[in-house]
Order: C-alpha cells, then structure tokens, then sequence
C-alpha cells in the first residue's frame, strides 16, 4: 500500500514539473507576525514576455505531489498544477487595493516586484490552525497566466514569528496631525502666522533605522500622484529615482526598536512656509534603508533594500495661508466635515449604544469612521457618503471601557485618498 501511495506521488509530481519561467521569487521564505498585519517586498524573477500575475492567496496547506517537487520546501519553486492548495486550507486572498505588483526589469530580464501584505485576518487563521497542532508554517502563491506552459503557481513559505528583529521592516499604519490639541490634518492660517507643530505616529513591524524627509508641496507645484506618495522601498529599484522631490523642510534618521510604535516629530514650524496665500501640503517621505531582512535579490546578485516598505500610500497634511475674507473661505473649506455628537470629552455609559453622527459638505466616493483608543485603531468603519450617523457594535464598548479615545471622519475619493478630514475628538466609556 505504502509503494502504490509513492509511486502516485512520484507519478503526479511528473505532471507538476517546475515551470519553464518565473522559477524564482527571492525572499523565498520570509518571518511574518503571528498576531498582526505583515508587509514584505518580493522579487519574482524572468517572466516570459506576456507573463502576468493574475491572483495571489494565502494556504495552510500544500498538496503531497507539490511538496513532492521541493521537499524541504526551502528552496524557490514553481509549479504547473490546477491549484497547489489543499482543498479547505485557503486562508484568503489578496484584495485588489492591496495588490501593488508591477514589472520590474533586471539586466536583460523582466522581474515582477510584489508588495507582500499579510493582512490580520490571515495571520489569525493561521495561528489558530497552528494552535491546533498543525504546520505553523503557511503558504504565499502567486498566480501567473500568458507565459509558456500556460498557469504557474510560485510559492513563498510564510513562517510565523514574533514582529520585531526577525521580520522585515515594514510600515503598517501612518497617521499625520498637528500637534494643537485637535490633532487637526486640515488648517487655515492667517498670513505670517506659523503652523503648529506636527508629528507622524507609525506602527510597524521589525526593527531597524528608518530614513526620510518632510517635504512641502508649494502652491503651484504639480500635485502629488499616488506613487509619490508610496515609501520608496515600496517601488522596484529603477522606479525610485523617478518620484517627484518638493521643497525639503527636514531629513531624520533614527533607530526603531522592535515595540511595534514611535513618533516622528515635524522641524521646527518656523522652517515651514507661511507668509505667501495659497494652499500647502506636507508630505512624509520615507527612504528605503538596508534591512537584511527585508532584502530582494532581483536576479544576478543584485540586491534592492527594502527596508520601510508600505501597502499604501502615505497621508499628508493640509494647510492654507491668507487673510480676511480668503481666509474664512479657507477655514470654512477645510472644516467642511464637522463633528455632532458625542460631544468633545464626553463620557458615554457602557451599557447604552454608542453613537456618532456628524454632518459632511464634501463631496465624497465614501466616508471612514476612525475610532482610536491609546493610539491603537479600536475601530475604522467604511460608510457611504451621504451617512451621517452610525452606532458602534457593542464589542468596541466591551474592548474600551474605561479607556480614553478619540473619533473623527474622513473623506475618501474613489481612489481611497484623504480628500479632507475633520479634528479629533476625545470622548471615554464608563467602567
């Protein structure tokens, strides 16, 4: 029984030969984290000309006749199959928002850069399967159609860790705000009046230095495109050069302990323009720094840095200089989403339903509720634009009783960008 159970294996791996192109993908086996989102930069090497990726999903599980072709599973490979996956075992798929891949070419070969995001509700599955005595180890595949030989899947190994020294540095959350008791993102200033200070709070995964700048988007300068405002470590190699560079305010550079949060002061406000009119943008530009984790050989030898790698772009905050009458324009535009109910600082009871509501002038594709509690997102709530109120599940009050949080909407275009955002405002639950 056991010899005809091996020669079916022997004679299905025939069938799965190691496909004719993409053969490689390097990081092949990363450390992602088990109780959270992770981000990893992957090169996946010499398509066939036409070759694209069409699907990425994560598995528990791979077939005896795929594991049949690498048995250690350490070592890049790829197969021609219907689906490598053991039926049952897919943990989810990529959402079409995360997919940040894009051709890459290296020497003579074309490569596909793919920004690996992990979300949390991957990484929990696994974990619960692996509490449950299974493989802890799970299973990144990428699908690609159009080259020679017809589908392949390529596989990276996904083995789950801590979040700190042993997993790339990545970005999983940004938020910018001015430092002046509202945490506003959207100020009107009267001219020659500085801007207050202004901070970045990041959470992110792995440990490392991480570089970059603060920039200022003068008035009159081109606008920002979504791929200026992705980290650099998030674009293939020969891409990053081509950002577009605005007037630097600051560089920084600091080390980044494995706690999983830091704070990113502004410079100095004096240093940031306000005495012409007209409407500004600050921009975080974040550099890609050497992570020995993080690394991406794209083929012959040649390494891309990949530390500080993002699946999104980065925010920035927005503000308007001029005077009199302008001004109030100004003001009244950049407060065009406006805060209802609970009031700022109220205490709401834990056993009453928690309700918000608000009134929005913008003209908005959707509208996100955010909801943080000691600088950790309690709840983030995608609403329709013309909502003007929603009432919290009763899980968010049992999380947060007793706890200080903070509310406020945001306006999204159909691109997912900030197009404007109210002030925060505090408010407690009861024990």
């Amino acid at each position: 029984m056991i010899r005809i159970a091996l020669l079916l294996i022997a004679l299905l791996a025939g069938t799965l030969r190691p496909a004719g192109a993409v053969t490689a993908v390097n990081p092949f086996g990363v450390n992602v984290r088990a109780s959270g989102p992770t981000t990893v930069f992957l090169t996946f090497q010499s398509l066939d000309p036409g070759e694209t990726a069409v699907e990425a999903f994560w598995c528990g599980e791979l077939l005896p006749a795929v594991i049949a072709t690498n048995p250690t599973l350490q070592l890049p490979f790829a197969v021609q199959t219907a689906d490598p996956c053991v039926p049952g075992t897919v943990y989810g798929r990529l959402p079409l928002r995360l997919d940040r891949s894009r051709p890459s070419a290296s020497g003579a070969a074309t490569n596909l850069t793919d920004i690996m995001t992990i979300p949390a509700s991957v990484a929990r599955r696994a974990y619960q399967d692996a509490q449950a005595g299974l493989n802890s180890a799970f299973f990144y595949v990428r699908r690609f159609a159009g080259g020679i030989g017809g589908d392949k899947f390529v596989i990276v190994t996904c083995r789950m860790a801590g979040g700190g020294a042993r997993v790339p540095l990545a970005l999983m959350d940004v938020r910018l705000a001015f430092a002046d008791g509202g945490m506003a993102t959207v100020l009107a200033l009267e001219r020659g009046t500085p801007p207050p200070r202004f901070e970045a709070r990041i959470q992110y995964n792995g440990t490392g230095t991480l570089k970059g700048r603060w920039e200022v988007v003068m008035p009159g300068d081109p606008e920002p495109t979504d791929e200026d405002l992705l980290t650099e470590a998030t674009l293939p190699v020969e891409a990053r050069a081509r950002q577009r560079r605005y007037t630097l305010l600051d560089r920084f550079e600091l080390f980044l302990p494995p706690t999983g949060e830091a704070m990113i002061a502004g410079p100095d406000p004096r240093r940031v323009p306000h005495v012409t009119d007209g409407a500004y943008k600050i921009l975080l530009r974040i550099e890609a720094s050497d992570d020995k984790e993080a690394d991406s050989n794209t083929g012959g030898g040649r390494i891309a840095h990949a530390g500080g790698a993002a699946g999104f772009p980065l925010p920035v905050l927005r503000y308007y200089v001029g005077s009199g009458a302008a001004l109030e324009q100004l003001a009244a535009a950049s407060t065009a989403l406006r805060l209802f109910a609970p009031d700022a600082d109220a205490r709401v009871k834990g056993d009453a339903p928690l309700a918000f509501s608000w009134v929005s002038g913008e003209r908005a594709a959707l509208l996100r509720l955010e909801v943080t509690a000691e600088s950790t997102t309690a709840l983030a709530a995608l609403l329709a634009p013309e909502a003007t109120s929603y009432v919290a599940p009763p899980f968010v009050l049992e999380a947060q009783r007793g706890k200080a949080l903070r509310w406020r909407i945001v306006a999204l275009d159909a691109n997912g960008r900030t197009m404007a955002a109210s002030s925060w405002r505090g408010l407690a639950v009861e024990p």
